[in-house]
Order: C-alpha cells, then structure tokens, then sequence
C-alpha cells in the first residue's frame, strides 16, 4: 500500500508540473487561432482574437490556478475536457488512440527484448569474436540513428521502391472494421513498418545489455558447478545463465515501455498512425491544451505504472527479495 500510495504521488505531481508547463508554453490556442485567422481572412489582430475566442469557447484570461483545479477536479471525475481542434472529449480520443499505441509498442517491444535477451545469452555462450564484433557494429549504426529516420528508410525501401507495405494509416479504407480476418491480417500489415522502426533501432541495446549480464553469470560459482556435476547445457542456459541474467533486465524493460510511449509521436506521425503520439502531435501544432494535457497524462500513468509493475514483478522473480 505504501508504494501504491507513493505511485499515486507521483502522478499526481507529475501531472500538476506538466499542467503548468504546457499553460506557461510560448503562444496558446487563441493566439495560433487569431494568427490564422488575421492572415487569411484579413482581420485586424484584436478582432481576430475575438472570432478565435468564440469559436474556441477558451478565454485565456482564467487565472492559471483556477484552471489547474478544475482540471484536477475534471481528472477525478473521469472528465480531461474538449478537445478544441476535434470538439470531442478528450477521453474519446484517448480511448479511441491508446489501442493502437499499445499494438505497436508491445509487439516491436516484445520482439526486440525476446530476440535481444535469446541472442544475448547464445553470444555470452559461445565467446564468438566475430558475434561480438557483429553486435557492436550493428549498435553503432542502428542505435546511432535516430528511429524516425529508419522510419523513413524503411518507407523508402518498402513501401516507395517495392511497394510491399503500406505506409500510412492503421487499415486499408477498403476493409471493414470489426473482428474479421481480412480486418485483422490488414492491420497487421500496416504495423509491420512502425514495428520494424522500433525494432531494428532496439534490440541491439538488449543484447549487449544480456550479453553482459550473461558472462557475468558464467563466471559465478555455482555454474561451474553445475557444469562439473555433468547438467546438460539447455538446463544451465535455462535454468542457470537465464534466469539470473534476465532478473535486472525487468526494470529496464518498464523504462524502455516509458520511453518509446513518449517518443511515438514522430514515429506516428511519419505513418499517419492514429495513436497517442499522432494526437499528440496534432495538438502541439495547434496548441490544443485540453488534447495536450490528456495524452501527456496517459504518458505519465503508463511510464509510473510501468515502473511499479516492474518493481513487483521483480519480487516475484527474486525469490530474496520476497523474503523481505
């Protein structure tokens, strides 16, 4: 309950300082309206800012304060406003573009920690010079460039010069939404890119990341051990050498989920990927505050939640820490 409850602190500040910083952000949504609408229908600025306030229903007069307590007492209503770009709320939108955050991070995230944890252990095995040498030159230049920019490659390659791939959007207009294979095999196919974006830019960072953990496993005393009584090597890979090295990959794996759920938006945006990131995105652009506020606070819970999940599944694989 304590480190429930130390959670539960933690979003809350969190949320309160990321409110503060988008409200005292240069520019804001009536200024960005106003400015539009002064250059494109030749409107003095002050008349313009009149037109943006009544089409926006945002008067950014309200004292910063006053809006912060609404908005907390919106969020423990289940309430995170309108959105004043999409005039829905904002929960709507959320709800309607965490699903396919959340296909895309937890397949490419799956793949690259499974591949990266699976190579890791055979490489720290098999002491291979050229393995080692082949790893460090694929993180040299995959883990150098930026994702969006493999995006961008992949795009090139896939979907411009072969045309194997779609390259935006989560389906085709052509399928009909619904639990339906065509619908299912289709939105798989237009996740195979943002998935290859992020896994070819990731799982090398898991191998050398299990590679080192792994030979420092090897070297204890109680492998060499079981190496003597005669263990087949598939049990003192399983049993010994994995279980052990994967223990502090846990925590790291709740981080990487935080850090590639705030870094989608370039990614989403590059494939017209309508997840969190995509709306997010939109809602910079247009300095749509309410939209900012609610996808920055679903960033917050899933990178805090992640962190606690870690933490707990971590005791259950640390039999010593279940002791305590």
């Amino acid at each position: 309950m304590k480190k429930l409850f130390m959670t539960l602190v933690t979003v809350f500040f969190a949320m309160v300082v990321m409110f503060l910083v988008i409200q005292y952000m240069p520019g804001d949504p009536v200024e960005t309206l106003a400015a539009e609408i002064s250059r494109t229908e030749n409107l003095e600025i002050n008349l313009a800012t009149q037109k943006a306030i009544s089409i926006l229903n945002y008067d950014p007069n309200v004292p910063t304060m006053e809006r912060l307590f609404k908005y907390i007492g919106g969020i423990l209503r289940g309430n995170l406003g309108e959105s004043l770009v999409y005039r829905k709320p904002v929960v709507t939108l959320v709800l309607g573009a965490l699903p396919w955050t959340l296909l895309v991070l937890t397949i490419s995230l799956s793949l690259s920690f499974t591949v990266g944890v699976l190579m890791g252990i055979f490489i720290a095995w098999k002491r291979s010079r050229w393995l080692n040498s082949l790893l460090t030159l694929w993180q040299s230049v995959f883990g150098s460039i930026p994702d969006y920019i493999i995006a961008y490659l992949l795009v090139f390659l896939f979907a411009v010069s072969l045309g194997w791939l779609p390259s935006r959007g989560p389906y085709s207009a052509t399928v009909t939404p619904g639990p339906n294979w065509p619908f299912i095999s289709n939105v798989i196919k237009h996740a195979i890119l943002p998935v290859m974006a992020y896994f070819l830019t990731t799982v090398a960072s898991w191998t050398i990341g299990m590679r080192a953990n792994a030979l420092s496993v090897l070297g204890e005393d109680y492998v060499a051990y079981a190496q003597a009584r005669g263990l087949s090597q598939k049990r003192i890979l399983i049993s010994y050498v994995g279980r052990n090295s994967i223990l502090p990959m846990i925590t790291s794996l709740a981080v990487a989920f935080g850090f590639m759920f705030g870094g989608s938006p370039l990614i989403e945006n590059l494939f017209l990927y309508p997840g969190v990131g995509y709306y997010l995105n939109n809602a910079l652009s247009r300095r749509d505050y309410p939209l900012m506020q609610g996808m920055y606070f679903i960033m917050i819970v899933v990178v805090v939640l992640s962190g606690f999940l870690a933490e707990k599944i971590y005791a259950v694989l640390n039999p010593r820490l279940r002791e305590r």
